[in-house]
């Protein structure tokens, strides 16, 4: 006997989607899969963290040169830019994960973040902003009632 459940339309959305991807790959590849998400993987990874008193925004962008990253704070938004650039090598691609073109990625900071103390620096292909966080940001421990 078939449980019942609520009726999900977004789900079967997602399951259409999933079968055009397969179709896709099935007559392209999975090269030209990307084109049907021009902008998936192609978004450096960021983790951020509060430490000494400070917001620390790690962005990984392993093999740009930092001297091509444009980084901005407006208001309560630091956005990165920059362009991993494909070089060429050899006689053609037998596999290739490595997403290549511009990318940008904005993230939400605090309000009251200061922008003049805003740091950035880079190293071994992580680009750490760090910025003053502001009064009454730090975080609060809160006790658990277990019962």
């Amino acid at each position: 006997m078939r449980a019942l459940t609520p009726w999900r339309p977004f789900t079967e959305l997602s399951t259409l989607h999933g079968e055009i991807d397969d179709l896709f790959t099935r007559m392209f590849g999975e090269e030209e899969r990307r084109w049907t998400r021009p902008f998936e993987g192609n978004l450096p990874a960021i983790d951020s963290f509060m430490k000494d008193g400070e917001i620390v925004v790690r962005a990984d962008l392993p093999g740009i040169d930092p001297k091509e990253v444009e980084l901005a704070v407006e208001g309560d938004r630091l956005t990165i830019k920059g362009e991993r650039k494909m070089v060429r090598e050899g006689d053609g691609h037998l596999y290739r994960e490595v997403r290549y073109g511009r990318f940008e990625r904005t993230i939400r900071l605090p309000a009251g973040v200061d922008a003049d103390s805003v740091k950035a620096s880079y190293h071994d292909g992580v680009l750490e902003v760090t910025m003053k966080a502001p009064k009454g940001l730090t975080p609060k421990k809160v006790p658990i009632t277990v019962h």
